[in-house]
């Protein structure tokens, strides 16, 4: 099993992982993911795609994410992992496809229109 580099992204957030076999370590930007996020939700997005695929302990893991907030980094992360699971092996697809893994959330941010507070928001109207 040789390495594999996949990206994976979310909002404005944006990973690039690149995968080897070892015993394990997942590093995002140096950190250890148990350090990187404090929250269960967000360190269990994370292994989410190893525990359904099987490979929690038999894979070396190093991110680099960027861009938009901490539960849009993790949600890059588990995209760009599920990705890589299935580029190694072609099996993994039938585990991660029916829960949504390798599905990537285009829902963005919607920009502020001209004459107007915020996306949808108006100024205040006055008849008067």
């Amino acid at each position: 099993m040789n390495g594999s580099i996949r990206s994976g992204r979310r909002k404005t957030a944006v990973a690039r992982i690149y995968v080897k076999a070892g015993n394990g370590d997942i590093l995002i930007n140096n950190k250890p993911y148990d350090q990187y996020f404090t929250t269960l939700v967000n360190q269990f997005k994370v292994v989410q795609p190893l525990q359904v695929t099987d490979n929690i302990g038999k894979l070396d893991i190093k991110i680099n994410v960027d861009g938009g907030g901490v539960t849009g980094q993790a949600e890059a992360i588990r995209l760009a992992i599920s990705k890589s699971l299935c580029e190694l092996n072609v099996e993994n697809r039938i585990a991660l496809k029916p829960l949504g893994l390798l599905t990537r959330d285009d829902r963005m941010v919607e920009r502020k229109k001209p004459g107007q507070k915020k996306a949808r928001k108006r100024f205040q109207f006055s008849k008067r």
